[in-house]
C-alpha cells in the first residue's frame, strides 16, 4: 500500500506554502512595505501596517500568492499572523494548511 499525501492549494496548481514554525516569522510590525511584484501584480503595492485594512489585505495577499518560505520569513510576523488569524479572508486550502501544521491558528 503506498501513502499518499494530499496538498492544500492555495490556487489551482499552487501549494500552499507554510512556515515550520511561527517563530521564523519575523516580518514587520510597522510602517510602509512594499510587495515585490511576484506577490502583488497591481501598481498598488505598498501597505501601511499601522491601517488594519492595508494589514489584512498584505497578509492576504502573501500567504495565497507566495511560493517560497523566505516570502514568509521577510513579510509576516507571527505574532502578529495569530492576532489577525481569525479576521483573513483566505482560500480554503491556504486555511487548512496552515491550521493543520499550526494547530494554535484554530483556535486563535
Amino acid at each position: 500500500m503506498s501513502a499518499t499525501t494530499t496538498a492544500y492549494l492555495a490556487r489551482p496548481g499552487r501549494p500552499a506554502v507554510v512556515a515550520r514554525t511561527l517563530g521564523e516569522l519575523a516580518g514587520p510590525t510597522r510602517g510602509v512595505v512594499e510587495l515585490p511584484v511576484r506577490l502583488m501584480w497591481s501598481s498598488e503595492r505598498a501597505f501601511d501596517l499601522a491601517d488594519p485594512d492595508d494589514l489584512l489585505w498584505m497578509y492576504e495577499n502573501v500567504l495565497r500568492e507566495t511560493s517560497r518560505v523566505e516570502d514568509l520569513r521577510e513579510l509576516i510576523d507571527g505574532g502578529t499572523l495569530r492576532r489577525v488569524w481569525p479576521l483573513l479572508n483566505l482560500p480554503r486550502g491556504v486555511r487548512l494548511a496552515w491550521e493543520s501544521r499550526h494547530r494554535g491558528l484554530r483556535t486563535a
